[in-house]
């Protein structure tokens, strides 16, 4: 992923939050010549090693997991907020733009076994169901109901590289830094706002 200096995010622990918040990612890898992507969750979790892995998994029917033998190497791409920054909120003559956050993992891809498998439905479930009135927990699901994991392909990728751009005005002076903080929030859309927030996180 091409990141300018300035723009170039090193910092594991906001990389780290940064998947947690934003894990439902799109999994590239290349299948009988072909890129193939699946857009689904992708967990960052930490395995018996105590080292850093994502977990997720994929339906049997998917061709895409035919890749995952003869070439091991997947990206991860994870996607937070972004946003149009139109040129006319600055006190100058510029080019618009496009702020955003994005992570790129690139990794080692490894089929698990049917009890891993299970363990990782159980993460991803309980995560999700945290804040239901009614959480459903995969331990109380019928036999019936758990047939379907029969369905799917439970993988971990060994993390070999991560690439984080954060792009937030970083090069903009502190007026027109805040300019676009208003303006965005002024949108009154959610992804724009969502830019704002963070980049008020960022220069106050």
């Amino acid at each position: 992923m091409y990141t300018p200096d300035l723009y170039n995010n090193e910092d594991p622990e906001s990389i780290k939050t940064f998947l947690k918040e934003n894990s439902f990612g799109i999994l590239i890898n290349q299948t009988n010549g072909k890129l193939c992507a699946t857009h689904i969750p992708i967990e960052l979790e930490i395995n018996e090693t105590g080292k850093e892995i994502l977990q997720g998994h994929i339906s049997k029917l998917n061709p895409q997991a035919d890749g995952f033998a003869e070439n091991d190497q997947v990206l991860a791409v994870f996607t937070g907020p972004h946003s149009y920054i139109s040129s006319s909120w600055y006190d100058h003559e510029n080019v618009p733009t496009w702020n955003y956050i994005a992570v790129h993992v690139y990794g080692r891809i490894k089929i698990v076994d049917k009890a891993a498998a299970i363990e990782s439905l159980k993460k991803l479930v309980d995560k999700y169901e945290a804040n239901s009135e009614c959480p459903v927990r995969v331990e109380n699901l019928s036999a019936k109901t758990m047939r379907e994991a029969k369905g799917i392909i439970a993988f971990e990728i060994e993390i070999d590289e991560i690439q984080a751009t954060k792009k937030l005005s970083q090069n903009r002076d502190d007026k027109n830094y805040a300019n676009i903080i208003t303006e965005l929030e002024k949108t009154k859309n959610p992804q724009s706002i969502a830019v704002a927030k963070e980049m008020n996180k960022h220069r106050k």
